[in-house]
């Protein structure tokens, strides 16, 4: 990763993360355990297999939520 930063919106809210920062990466400044989500990029669902090689950019959604079961 640079040092330069980019913006972009995580839940629901503008996070500054370092350019390059994965999902896996981005999980973890989250504290959120990657394990127990469905992580949405611009609307569109990454495979769990695809967050450590996916890289953020600046302007996107990322949404992480928790699967719930259950009727």
């Amino acid at each position: 990763m640079t040092d330069q930063a980019i913006t972009l919106t995580f839940n629901g809210r503008p996070t500054e993360v370092p350019r390059g920062t994965t999902i896996t990466q981005l999980l973890e400044i989250g504290e959120i355990r990657a394990s127990v989500v469905a992580v949405e990029r611009n609307k569109e669902i990454v495979p769990r297999e695809q967050h450590a090689t996916t890289e953020v950019e600046a302007g996107d959604t990322i949404e992480a939520v928790t699967l719930v079961g259950g009727g």
